[in-house]
């Protein structure tokens, strides 16, 4: 079965701390995971994506709808906005009977903001890979540009969670995927912002061969020299009985092979944890990487166990000083 839509100025300090003493800080138990940096406002979400713009403001998207959306100025209190789209494309109901949109994916390159986003149903892997984009990354002044990837029925894995990586090259990759066989990848033309022509292969960077399926929203970042890739592994959407958690691996190649922290394949159910429950913090996962000011974010939803499993916004920063990222 596929998934569904998918104080941080005080902990700043220990950006600074040596590797030995950020090793200490690795979670040995659940329980020794941090809670989220305080949100404040309108802090229900699910599968969160954000930017900051060139003006400060951040912009987050998410599932639901015509793609939902907040705004902050301060990363700490958030007010939901418009739609993205103030009229859904007429191709979603492809793949939708409702229809929505999931797990949005934000960025800026080549002077515009450009997002890539999931339309399907929960259960199915007939689903599209859509791409819009702007020249204001705000609500309403998304241009759809239509399918980016599909997949089907017979197909072995579901076209859905995208990710846009730019690497230091030049050449821009996409990744998805959900459950099947796993997370894959395809070489997106930065022209089109489609895929590549002349390189139509389909990689595979991660999946669940054995057990459970249940692996997907990738998302890759690029940090002293290796590639990370992070993923949400087991189950979301279930509330309070959710099993969601974040996990990584890491590649000298942005086409894998990944590999967790104990040299296991991400191919053969591998991944070292970022991220799990805890206490109130329940099945935290559809997370994005984005780097701000004061290092890099990571930016996911979670089900609050005090709140009777209300899906939330969550953020905390990641230190690499141990060559894997560790959340604070």
């Amino acid at each position: 079965m596929s998934r569904s839509p998918r104080t941080l100025r005080r902990r700043t300090a220990l950006l600074a701390l040596p590797a030995a003493a950020l090793l200490a800080l690795i979670p040995s138990t659940a329980s020794a995971y941090p809670n989220p940096g305080r949100v404040t406002g309108d802090v229900v979400t699910h599968d969160p994506s954000m930017i900051r713009t060139s003006s400060g403001q951040y912009l987050l998207y998410a599932t639901g709808g015509g793609i939902a959306s907040k705004a902050s100025g301060d990363r700490t209190a958030f007010r939901n906005g418009s739609d993205a789209f103030a009229g859904r494309p007429g191709w979603w109901r492809n793949y939708s009977s409702v229809p929505e949109a999931w797990a949005p994916d934000i960025s800026y390159h080549g002077g515009k903001y450009l997002m890539y986003y999931s339309v399907s149903k929960f259960g199915s892997n007939t689903s599209a890979i859509g791409l819009a984009t702007s020249s204001t990354g705000q609500p309403g002044s998304w241009t759809d540009q239509g399918t980016v990837y599909t997949s089907n029925s017979v197909s072995d894995f579901n076209a859905i969670d995208p990710n846009l990586f730019v690497n230091d090259d030049g050449k821009w990759w996409l990744s998805f995927g959900s459950w099947w066989t796993g997370i894959k990848m395809i070489q997106i033309n930065p022209a089109t912002g489609k895929q590549l022509s002349s390189n139509t292969t389909r990689y595979s960077l991660a999946s669940r061969p054995t057990g459970t399926k249940a692996v997907e929203a990738p998302f890759i970042v690029k940090r002293g020299g290796y590639y990370y890739l992070f993923a949400s592994y087991d189950t979301c959407c279930n509330g309070t009985s959710s099993t969601y958690k974040v996990k990584v691996g890491r590649a000298s190649s942005v086409t894998g092979p990944y590999r967790d922290k104990n040299g296991v394949d991400l191919m053969n159910n591998g991944g070292t944890p970022v991220l799990e429950s805890h206490g109130s913090v329940i099945g935290p996962g559809g997370q994005s990487i984005l780097k701000d000011a004061d290092g890099d974010l990571i930016v996911y939803h979670y089900y609050d166990g005090n709140d009777n499993g209300t899906p939330k916004l969550g953020i905390n920063l990641l230190n690499w000083s141990s060559g894997w990222p560790v959340a604070y």
